[in-house]
């Protein structure tokens, strides 16, 4: 034990996890876009898990207030954190069977108005050919006073979101979006399309918002856009 502790000492420790707490001299290459110092090795957190997991941290009631928080396509390292939460009644959905507890397809929603007090959706809207439809049925299951905090890849330098649905194979889409699965490019009209949904829209440059140190310590993309959703309180139960 003594000599574990030794060498553990002698490791520059240059990043660190805020989701699993872990430091490291450095972190992963991720695998599937290739990008250096990204993944953390303990607990598999990428860039933006750990940008959403600092929002939620600092910036909402996620870990201190009693809330029935519903999670779309859930991150391991996430899932993991939030399951851990006792304050948290935590759901997780997904539109493939069997990979979370609930399968939905996100454009109908099987759960009633107001049926949550937070809402997860990260790089899913994105996949999704009626987004509108989808931003409408979020905005439904929320609790009014709720929030849901909302993450799409953004172009900051295209101003109005690009789709074309006579793009279908997915090699076609590789070409045309950038990913196989994709169906459009976001532009900065994204908070337009959240704000007509009937959600009001606060959109955080988070990382930028917490220095340049932050995004040192954590590995951060300085132009993620964090777009935080809230249903205004005292709303009637069919809105």
């Amino acid at each position: 034990m003594m000599m574990l502790e030794s060498v553990s000492t002698t490791i520059t420790e240059a990043v660190e996890c805020p989701v699993c707490g872990g430091r490291f001299p450095e972190f992963l290459t991720s695998r599937r876009q290739g990008h250096p110092n990204s993944k953390c090795p303990n607990c598999g957190s990428k860039k933006r898990q750990r940008l959403q997991w600092l929002f939620l941290h600092h910036r909402t009631n996620l870990t201190t207030d009693r809330l029935r928080l519903l999670h779309f396509a859930p991150e391991l390292c996430l899932l993991e954190r939030f399951s851990a939460l006792p304050n948290l009644d935590y759901v997780t959905a997904d539109i493939e069977p069997g990979r979370a507890m609930l399968a939905i397809d996100m454009n109908a929603i099987p759960l009633s108005v107001g049926t949550f007090d937070a809402i997860l959706c990260s790089h899913v809207l994105e996949h999704i050919p009626d987004d509108r439809l989808a931003m409408r049925e979020l905005y439904r299951v929320l609790n009014p006073g709720g929030w849901a905090l909302i993450m799409v890849p953004v172009e900051p330098e295209r101003a109005v979101t690009f789709e074309d649905p006579t793009v279908v194979t997915p090699e076609a889409r590789e070409r045309t979006f950038h990913q196989c699965d994709h169906v459009r490019i976001y532009g900065r009209d994204v908070q337009q399309r959240l704000e007509e949904a009937g959600f009001t829209v606060n959109r955080h440059r988070y990382a930028k918002e917490l220095g340049p140190e932050a995004v040192r310590k954590y590995r951060l993309k300085r132009t993620d856009d964090v777009f935080f959703c809230t249903k205004p309180a005292g709303l009637t139960e069919t809105q």
